[in-house]
């Protein structure tokens, strides 16, 4: 019986540490949500800052999505465009990889934009400063206002980004 329990311990036990392991976060870069192959237009050097309204077009809005990372736990650096919040903590915003995507120049593609909840809201010190966003992401649209994005994530933590 000893030799019973023993077994169904350890058995439980590395049960636990796989699925533990399998929901580790992996840590993801914006190049990864380009599909291989696929050559990126990106605006980010060509944009310009005179306001005029055909500056301010969002680029490819049919930029292809990987499909792989759909319901997938990662991590992926960037910098907050607050959408939903207060003067204390924000709700739901569009995370970019460039600081002033979608405010001060036009939108990178829908690929390159996470349209970003979180329950309970987190404190953004700075909005200059680029964080890491932890959550489960999915591949599907969002069209809001200031840009339409090919991923969405719901958070369950923010950092400061560190490299």
């Amino acid at each position: 019986m000893k030799i019973f329990f023993r077994v169904a311990f350890f058995l439980c036990a590395g049960l636990v540490s796989t699925h533990l392991l399998a929901n580790e976060p992996k840590e993801i870069f914006w190049e990864d949500l380009i599909p291989k192959g696929h050559l990126q237009i990106s605006n980010q050097d060509a944009a310009s800052h005179d306001g005029t309204e055909q500056n301010w077009v969002q680029p490819d809005l049919n930029a292809p999505v990987v499909p792989e990372l759909n319901n997938q736990t990662v991590t992926l650096p960037g910098f907050v465009v607050p959408l939903e919040g207060n003067s204390e903590i924000i709700t739901e915003f569009l995370l970019v990889p460039y600081f002033g995507a979608c405010i001060h120049v036009p939108p990178p593609p829908p690929n390159q934009i996470v349209h970003v909840k979180i329950k309970d809201g987190v404190p953004i010190e700075s909005l200059y400063d680029a964080i890491s966003v932890t959550g489960v992401i999915k591949v599907e649209t969002w069209k809001g206002d200031m840009a339409q994005t090919g991923y969405t994530m719901q958070a369950v933590g923010v950092a400061p980004f560190e490299l």
